[in-house]
């Protein structure tokens, strides 16, 4: 009888599933080890990606460590926040909870790092095993929480979550414009004939609609983790944060429902496909819709201070 192991893939969700469901608290190999759920940009996806990573404090910040258990290469998620240092950090807050919060990603080099990896290792032994067994220098990586109480920082911000949504708004539009297209060229040319898809409308659309689906998931990755901070800031917006969560877990929903529809487009094309999928870009678009509005009215006027004092402490 052969022993059936997990594929690494099938291990790091099973862990992450652990990790969420019992408040950052996993069992097995990773049994007492400080983890965090790190959740990064893929540098050829676009997706987000999550692994779990031992850290350490270090004041106010706390450190991750790419070891890939001393492999030749750099795990992905390090390759990763070296394209997008913007990352979202899941870690145990005590009482079974789980908070989620974003952070900035800085490799630390030359001593900075030699000390602190050394710290590491007097910590545990594993991480010097770790670095004897591969020529690499394992980086050291600093996580800083995000901070909203820099005026300029937060404009900056402001800024970016405007051309980010102005983005995904014309995108979008975009998409739906598509559908209508390929739907007109769908189109029998008598009552009784029948419907003949274009040939390249059920490809062309699941690229195109993945790559879209794939954004507004980082984007939304990346929001999740912001919110916690900007509860923290502005603790009148509370409840609008929580409304916003709330739009988030409903734009996923339409978002899978969208994927699934693309699993079937991508093998075969039907006009009833099409036209759902049509229907379900509408859908998405109403949603979306609402929640940029929304966090455009709250979120902007925190950021930029002209809310007149009313939202921010």
């Amino acid at each position: 009888m052969t022993d059936q192991h997990p594929s690494p893939a099938a291990f790091n969700q099973q862990v992450i599933e652990e990790f969420r469901a019992n408040g950052g608290a996993v069992g097995g190999m990773f049994e007492g080890a400080p983890l965090v759920l790190l959740t990064t940009t893929g540098a050829r996806t676009g997706r987000p990606r999550t692994n779990p990573a031992v850290y350490a404090y270090d004041g106010t910040r706390i450190l991750v460590f790419a070891s890939n258990a001393g492999g030749p290469r750099h795990p992905d998620w390090y390759r990763n926040l070296l394209a997008d240092p913007r990352v979202t950090v899941e870690a145990a807050a005590g009482g079974g909870a789980v908070e989620t919060y974003a952070a900035t990603a800085v490799p630390l080099v030359g001593a900075e790092r030699d000390r602190l990896y050394q710290e590491q290792c007097d910590r545990d032994p594993a991480f010097s095993a770790y670095q004897a067994g591969t020529t690499r220098v394992i980086p050291v990586v600093a996580l800083h929480r995000l901070d909203l109480s820099d005026r300029e920082r937060n404009r900056a911000l402001a800024a970016y979550l405007s051309r980010v949504h102005r983005e995904l708004r014309e995108e979008l539009a975009v998409l739906r414009q598509e559908v209508d297209a390929g739907l007109a060229v769908q189109a029998p040319a008598a009552p009784h004939d029948p419907v003949r898809p274009a040939p390249s409308l059920g490809k062309r659309l699941a690229v195109h609609c993945l790559a879209f689906c794939d954004s507004l998931h980082t984007h939304h990755t990346g929001e999740d983790g912001a919110f916690t901070v900007f509860e923290t800031q502005f603790p009148r917006l509370a409840p609008v944060i929580a409304r916003l969560r709330e739009e988030h877990r409903t734009v996923a929903r339409v978002l899978h429902d969208i994927e699934a529809l693309l699993a079937r487009l991508s093998s075969r094309t039907a006009a009833g496909d099409a036209e759902t999928l049509r229907t379900e870009l509408a859908r998405l678009s109403a949603e979306l819709e609402a929640h940029f509005s929304r966090e455009e009215q709250y979120l902007l006027p925190a950021l930029t201070g002209d809310d007149g004092g009313s939202l921010a402490t």
